[in-house]
């Protein structure tokens, strides 16, 4: 099985791109790696795709139509197929698929290692999934998977604003749609009930919190407390009412609050200090947050001080 780390370089390798496509990561609590990568050419170099054997599941979403694709699978064409953007396909990678590259093409492209259907299974502690329902040629009209690909691939598009917890939190989504989509899985969305114990709840927020700009992943704070990294967020929402990405949001708002409040800082000095990555993601997210930008929350903040004296 291949790392999820080099993913990137064997997608440019498959679909001879000139540089590796931009990819995010995320790593189970067993430390198999899933990857999701950008793969786009609007002027490709005609020719078959290369080899991409392994031992997982290729997931692509197309974002632009691909018209009388020709498909590939154990080294033989096997069919011609009209590709439409909006609609996901699944890859048994174990039969080496390919197509013939001779179109513009744009698609998201998820690594989804065998092992961790097996991981998801033993934490959810239901029937194995077996091999997914991969119709070759087939493209399904996915909602939930577009809802997913739009978020990453603005993460895609804004690294810098996409920190550690919220790609293990689609990713995380992510594996646990296929699972149960595709692969038969249980919904396992009952097995949590009463959230985090209280000391367990504090430890998980004090840790979150003492790491504003994100880059602990859900898998190290999971440890924390033996679980595995669904059962954790799941527990967390319960206890929080929130993800614990959007919970980390919430909190990078409210230290930037504060610091309006007591110092005359420029905006963009208070987003890098709360952990955004620069002022225009800090004004987008307080924005959405409060109802109004960060310029107009101080100004309002600082008239009713002014007024109370």
């Amino acid at each position: 099985m291949a790392q999820a780390g080099t993913f990137g370089q064997r997608v440019r390798q498959q679909l001879h791109l000139r540089d590796a496509p931009p990819s995010l990561i995320t790593r189970s609590r067993r430390g198999i790696e899933l990857a999701v990568t950008e793969t786009r050419d609007d002027n490709p170099m005609p020719g078959r795709s290369g080899s991409v054997a392994d031992e997982a599941y290729i997931v692509s979403l197309k974002l632009h139509n691909y018209p009388d694709c020709e498909l590939w699978d154990h080294g033989k064409c096997v069919m011609k197929a009209d590709v439409r953007a909006g609609t996901t396909y699944l890859y048994d990678l174990r039969s080496d698929p390919g197509f013939v590259i001779d179109k513009p093409f744009h698609s998201l492209q998820f690594y989804l290692p065998r092992s961790v259907l097996d991981g998801v299974v033993k934490e959810s502690r239901t029937r194995p999934v077996g091999d997914l329902a991969c119709q070759f040629g087939f493209g399904h009209d996915d909602k939930i998977m577009r809802h997913i690909g739009a978020a990453l691939l603005e993460g895609l598009n804004r690294p810098t604003e996409a920190n550690q917890l919220f790609i293990d939190h689609m990713m995380l989504a992510f594996t646990a749609h296929i699972a149960q989509s595709y692969g038969g899985l249980q919904s396992v969305t009952g097995s949590v009930r009463g959230g985090l114990a209280p000391w367990q709840l504090k430890r998980a927020c004090e840790k979150l919190d003492s790491d504003l700009g994100g880059t602990v992943s859900l898998q190290q704070v999971a440890a924390e407390f033996g679980l595995s990294v669904s059962y954790f967020s799941r527990a967390f929402r319960i206890s929080t009412g929130l993800p614990p990405h959007q919970w980390l949001l919430r909190q990078r708002v409210k230290a930037a609050m504060q610091l309006m409040s007591v110092r005359d800082l420029p905006l963009s000095e208070i987003a890098i200090a709360v952990g955004f990555a620069n002022q225009s993601h800090f004004t987008k997210v307080f924005s959405a947050q409060v109802g109004v930008s960060p310029a107009t929350w101080r100004r309002e903040s600082l008239d009713i001080k002014e007024s109370e004296k």
